[in-house]
């Protein structure tokens, strides 16, 4: 929802009803991941995805009819060869959205929840998909600090159930997390399968992880390009000032003159475990003292550019600083993929594929050397609830 609440908050704005249709649960290799989010207003008018295509006309008429209902549906679309008529992912995977129907001033926890994502303060939205009638589609907001929203309205709920909902909800806003959280009905954790349980889906909306490339080089100038692309908020850091311009690097969000290890010790609050570093300075007056703090950090890759003899040296003086094996073997060096890259574009993809393949936990095989889910980090993810109903054999 993230990717197209600019929209929503028009649209809640102007009070144009709508339905946002979103992803939450997903097995095998489905094309989108929990929270992707397809809204169509009252007039038909359509913003974002849920399957890249698969499905998209299908949930466009289930939005369409929670708008003239207002009762929200969750929805199983599966893989669907067995059928010529059904709707179904081609890719062989199951994938579960629930859509809600969304009334300006009508649900506090959904007003509050857009305005928050729209000026982009952290939130989560925990919202029920399934569970007791009466209970289903209610919503609440939750920042660090507060609420919107209430579930003690819904029959057979107690407030032991909204403090447990809020507790989780915000735990997983701290963590930056989206997924699926089922609860009984006074409040304690539950397996899927037990009787009486309330399905919440949580989706965390945070600031986008940030990529801190150090050394303005002609590199660094392909790697924001590219980090841009992936969703990155990034930071240009280097101490030269003649290099470190805002005209050479249009596409960063920032621009930093100072040495590296210095900036980076005035970022500690700001970086978290989906910060990825780049250092791409290769010049061991810049790289040992940053180096020498990053891989003690708690975040979420950092790589050095330069050649093999340069990795040598490098690995030598930061065993010289005192960083051990475990620290040293956190660092990607030489940074990147061996994609036999040239060009800085070339070499920022090389960099780029070793990022989402670490985030992942991909093989960096060719898709065609295996026979295995596509997905690694779907594959270990348990099916969605079984209360869905289901749209395609």
């Amino acid at each position: 929802m993230q990717d197209i609440a600019e929209q929503l908050l028009a649209w809640h704005s102007s009070g144009r009803s709508f339905a946002v249709a979103t992803v939450v649960g997903v097995s095998g290799s489905a094309p989108r991941d929990p929270g992707a989010a397809l809204a169509v207003d009252a007039a038909g008018e359509a913003i974002g995805s849920v399957s890249g295509g698969c499905v998209e006309g299908a949930v466009y008429e289930l939005c369409q009819e929670a708008v003239a209902s207002g009762t929200p549906v969750l929805e199983r679309f599966g893989f669907s060869d067995e059928d010529a008529f059904a709707v179904g992912l081609t890719c062989g995977g199951i994938l579960d959205v629930f859509v809600q129907p969304v009334v300006p001033g009508a649900d506090p926890a959904l007003d509050a929840g857009i305005t928050y994502i729209a000026s982009g303060t952290p939130v989560a939205l925990a919202r029920a998909i399934a569970g007791p009638a009466g209970l289903v589609g209610a919503t609440v907001a939750v920042t660090a600090d507060t609420h919107h929203g209430s579930l003690s309205p819904a029959p057979s709920t107690t407030g032991a159930l909204e403090r447990a909902v809020v507790a989780e909800a915000r735990a997983m806003l701290e963590a930056g997390r989206t997924g699926q959280l089922t609860l009984g009905l006074d409040g304690r954790p539950c397996d899927d399968e037990e009787q009486g349980t309330v399905t919440f889906f949580v989706e965390a909306y945070v600031p986008a992880p940030r990529m801190l490339v150090f050394g303005a080089i002609d590199f660094a100038a392909a790697v924001v390009r590219i980090g841009k692309f992936l969703g990155y908020r990034v930071t240009v850091c280097d101490a030269r000032p003649v290099f470190a311009t805002k005209r050479r690097f249009p596409e960063a969000d920032e621009v930093v003159v100072d040495w590296p290890h210095r900036y980076l010790d005035s970022q500690l609050s700001a970086i978290d475990g989906r910060t990825v570093l780049c250092v791409l300075t290769h010049d061991a007056k810049f790289d040992i003292p940053l180096l020498e703090r990053a891989l003690r950090l708690p975040v979420g890759y950092v790589g050095a550019m330069g050649s093999r003899k340069t990795h040598r040296d490098r690995d030598a003086r930061l065993r010289e600083v005192g960083l051990t094996d475990a620290e040293i073997g956190r660092l990607r060096s030489p940074i990147g993929l061996d994609l036999g890259a040239r060009t800085p574009e070339e070499t920022a993809v090389s960099v780029a594929a070793e990022i989402v393949a670490h985030r992942r936990g991909g093989s960096c095989l060719p898709l065609s050397a295996g026979d295995g889910p596509i997905h690694r980090d779907l594959a270990a993810r348990p099916a969605p609830a079984p209360e869905a109903p289901a749209s395609a054999a």
